[in-house]
């Protein structure tokens, strides 16, 4: 806690104030203008890469959050970033799970998989330090990376102290942001595979099942994957008789709670 007992008066107020912060934030706009605000002046940074999932089978997503031109979340996959990121949590978790810095000369971050010559590859070249630290989800299997670049030289003992300080703040404000389609798909994709077996569900059926977890009506859902209102229709009937159940609220009961066997 190192970082708390160096702050000034005035910095204490400041450090107060970007915690209250928190609970405004709603949306990926206020998430970006949160990390932009006071939060700079204890880890300075361009980039914030969020990643999520089960690392130890690879099945993680992301979020990228950043004010500069172009690095967004929707132009990255989580495909193209998977060996980066679960390289980082592997040592991140070699190192006892303890914040850690990774410097680099004037080159910057130099990405070899073609996916990743994109915006966010050209940004990192730029970049001259990164901090890494996660979260454990010691209930489940969904632990937490979280990276951040910047252009300043090599981050010091003082800013990994700060990470850890900050982080719990930090993985709240992202929590507090709904996913993007893409990160519904692929994130909940992987718990409903896991009550597959069971079930007996198609992978369209599955699929299906998780706009119906989010409350979305048939012609929502048939407008989301491009099908008819009629195909989403006949799905939903092959489901129940599968689950055994006779409507929407049952199935998605009976499949959250498989789920959530296979988790615990």
């Amino acid at each position: 806690m190192n970082f708390l007992y160096s702050l000034s008066s005035e910095d204490l107020g400041r450090y107060s104030k970007l915690i209250q912060e928190v609970i405004r934030v709603r949306r990926h706009f206020d998430l970006l203008q949160w990390l932009q605000g006071d939060i700079q002046r204890y880890l300075p940074h361009e980039i914030l890469v969020a990643a999520w999932g089960d690392f130890h089978n690879g099945v993680i997503d992301h979020d990228i959050v950043s004010a500069l031109p172009g690095v967004r979340t929707t132009h990255s996959s989580s495909e193209a970033l998977a060996p980066l990121l679960l390289g980082l949590f592997d040592r991140w978790n070699q190192l006892g799970k303890v914040p850690y810095a990774l410097g680099v000369n004037e080159t910057g971050f130099i990405l070899e998989n073609a996916d990743l010559q994109c915006e966010l590859g050209s940004a990192l070249q730029g970049m001259r330090s990164s901090l890494v630290h996660g979260i454990s989800d010691e209930r489940g299997r969904h632990d937490c990376l979280y990276v951040i670049f910047s252009s300043n030289g090599e981050l010091d003992n003082s800013a990994r102290s700060t990470m850890e300080v900050l982080l719990p703040y930090i993985d709240t404000a992202l929590r507090r942001v709904e996913h993007l389609p893409r990160q519904i798909r692929s994130t909940q994709q992987t718990q409903v595979n896991q009550a597959d077996e069971e079930f007996g569900l198609s992978s369209r059926e599955a699929e299906i099942m998780i706009w119906v977890r989010q409350g979305k009506t048939n012609p929502e859902i048939a407008s989301i994957l491009d099908i008819s209102t009629f195909t989403v229709k006949n799905h939903m009937q092959r489901i129940f008789k599968k689950l055994d159940v006779f409507n929407r609220t049952q199935a998605v009961a009976k499949l959250e709670n498989k789920i959530l066997n296979v988790g615990s």
